[in-house]
């Protein structure tokens, strides 16, 4: 018997202690019912090969697992290619780099998120150097009601046309977040703080934000930043440059 046969017969054995101990239900979700018959042997089986070789466990978690990520992410793809256009989508203030570019990337980010923070050098480098790319950015609050604050001003900012000052400037800030501070920036940046407070409370902004976060829900946004390259891949958490070059390499192979 193969190892690699052992591990996947040790993966349906987890899958019947996540069920409960139900072997039936449980390997409907791989191979097909077993009789009694076989469900003994199967036992034996792998009460032998734990013996023999206690790593068959350890890495038959590690193939569940991965096969987990396979179908969130198979589902998640499914919904950036059911709902494209709309997730592809932007004021014109939130689209980056070249406007009829031949691949679009969608990045959901969070303002107060270091990560976040950490790659705004990275994407800028990134579109400096691929004029035919097209950026899609989608500020999302998911971290906290800092979180909010920071969205909402940086949405009422461009009503005045700061939206990349504000964001730069909120993103690059250490200070404690609030309505105080917020001014500060804006009055720094050339904006009007009382209209900016004002229009924190904006009907428009508190739309703008849902239609983000409801996109960011569709896809099974857990974390930011999360980038969507194309309608290929779906990638969570800070990347490099050559890793975002490679993500978009591949997606423009895979559009042909």
């Amino acid at each position: 018997m193969s190892r690699l046969f052992t591990v996947r017969l040790a993966g349906t054995v987890l899958l019947t202690a996540l069920w409960g101990g139900n072997l039936t239900a449980a390997s409907a979700q791989t191979s097909g019912s077993f009789s009694p018959d076989q469900r003994r042997q199967i036992v034996e089986i792998m009460r032998d090969a734990l013996k023999s070789d206690p790593t068959i466990l350890s890495d038959a978690i590690v193939a569940l697992r991965q096969g987990a990520e396979q179908q969130e992410q198979s589902k998640a793809l499914g919904a950036v290619r059911a709902d494209k256009a709309a997730l592809q989508t932007a004021p014109a203030y939130a689209v980056r780099g070249n406007t009829n570019g031949d691949l679009t990337v969608v990045e959901f980010l969070d303002p107060r998120c270091g990560y976040c923070r950490s790659l705004v050098p990275v994407v800028d480098k990134l579109l400096a150097d691929d004029p035919k790319l097209r950026l899609v950015e989608k500020v999302v609050p998911v971290l906290s009601e800092k979180s909010m604050l920071d969205t909402q001003a940086i949405f009422a900012a461009a009503r005045q046309g700061g939206y990349d000052k504000m964001k730069r400037a909120l993103m690059q800030d250490t200070a404690t977040p609030s309505i105080e501070r917020i001014r500060q920036l804006a009055s720094a940046n050339g904006l009007d703080a009382d209209r900016l407070a004002k229009d924190m409370h904006d009907p428009d902004v508190s739309t703008q934000i849902n239609t983000n976060l409801a996109q960011a829900r569709a896809i099974g946004l857990d974390g930011t930043p999360t980038f969507v390259f194309g309608t290929d891949s779906i990638a969570p958490g800070a990347m490099s440059l050559q890793d975002m070059q490679d993500k978009i390499a591949a997606a423009r192979r895979a559009r042909g």
